[in-house]
């Protein structure tokens, strides 16, 4: 987690080479590591490593897409990855240097491959959906018992979403994962591109915008851990961490999460290596390091997200693994959509659309 590290900024780095320990320059997603993971890994190969954090695709790309960022290790959503490929932003990794490659689930590689053909630039890192993360107590007792906490219907329409305005309401800033989403509760296909569909899911967004306190796509983990809000559309490693944090503060709140049974999001994140990293052979180094079946157990037991990893799957808590919101059964997987990726004319269309959204106007 980002406050268990000392971050070290990167223009800190120049100094000169050989003057210093080998270093590694990681760019991950906000909460989103086991705690000792980064030691583990100086412990094992003497690399020091420069972890610093993001909380949203768009942050990232523009680093990535600027250049000269100065990672080594970068973990982008796959449909980020798969534009960013073909603007050049990867290069491609060296198998010889990744021998815990065959732990690796080959289905769940296969999937990634849609983003990446051949898995030629990218790891699965862990992988999840996007879903509902609500207040069980709150919820019931703003809705009754017959709330439909099973579906998108819950935020989407206006009957429920305005009484639960008073409790709190939180989005993420994901422009990409809400307007599909809210394009499939209309019956419209979440993978459309046509301008059409995404006025509509726009439309729906717009109708529920008073009922929705904030978009930010990290905060709502502790605030809902806290009971400062009742519901979030949010990653599932992110409820589930706030799930974890209510129990272990014995406050009273009862956190759970669902995979809408309309359909939701099903996402990669990816481990990849920018194409001017300034240690590519570190980098591989700490992909093949995490790729260990011990280690990514360690990092799903903590974040509470699924891997790619076939190898760690016995390691992993059973309360994780047996839970069908983190690990979905058969018949939920076949309501799963994946991301699309976006040329730039609907890309500009998106945001400019999103940006109406959250100013309400």
């Amino acid at each position: 987690m980002k406050n268990k590290y000392v971050l070290v900024p990167l223009m800190a780095l120049a100094t000169t080479v050989g003057a210093q320990a080998e270093t590694l320059n990681v760019y991950n997603w906000s909460d989103y590591i086991a705690e000792d993971t980064i030691a583990k890994f100086t412990e094992a190969t003497g690399i020091e490593v420069n972890y610093d954090v993001y909380d949203s695709n768009e942050v990232l790309e523009a680093k990535m897409l600027a250049g000269s960022a100065g990672y080594d290790v970068v973990v982008p959503t796959s449909d980020f990855l798969q534009r960013q490929i073909m603007a050049g932003v990867y290069q491609k990794l060296d198998f010889s240097k990744l021998p815990n490659l065959k732990n690796m689930d080959p289905d769940l590689m296969a999937g990634a491959a849609g983003y990446d053909p051949g898995n030629e630039h990218s790891v699965i890192y862990m992988w999840g959906t996007t879903g509902i993360g609500f207040n069980v107590g709150k919820v019931q007792e703003l809705l009754g018992d017959d709330a439909p906490t099973n579906s998108w219907e819950l935020l989407f329409n206006p009957e429920y979403s305005s009484k639960l305005a008073a409790c709190g309401i939180s989005m993420l800033d994901a422009p990409t994962e809400l307007l599909p989403a809210a394009m499939n509760y209309l019956g419209l296909d979440p993978k459309s591109t046509d301008a059409a569909d995404f006025e509509k899911g726009t439309e729906l967004l717009l109708s529920i915008r008073p009922n929705i306190r904030y978009f930010h796509s990290s905060q709502y983990i502790s605030d809902l851990a806290n009971g400062d809000i009742c519901v979030s559309v949010g990653w599932s490693g992110d409820i589930f961490q706030a799930q974890a944090r209510a129990a272990e503060a014995d406050n009273g709140v009862e956190i759970a999460y669902v995979i809408p049974k309309e359909g939701a999001l099903q996402w990669f994140d990816m481990m990849a290596i920018p194409v001017d990293a300034p240690n590519p052979d570190a980098a591989h180094k700490f992909i093949n390091f995490v790729m260990d079946a011990q280690i990514t157990a360690d990092i799903t037991n903590y974040v509470w997200y699924a891997n790619g990893n076939a190898a760690s799957v016995p390691l992993v808590d059973p309360d994780i693994t047996g839970d069908p919101a983190i690990f979905p059964t058969a018949d939920v997987k076949k309501k799963l959509w994946s991301s699309t990726v976006y040329g730039q004319k609907t890309d500009r269309m998106i945001t400019g659309l999103w940006t109406k959204i959250k100013t309400g106007q």
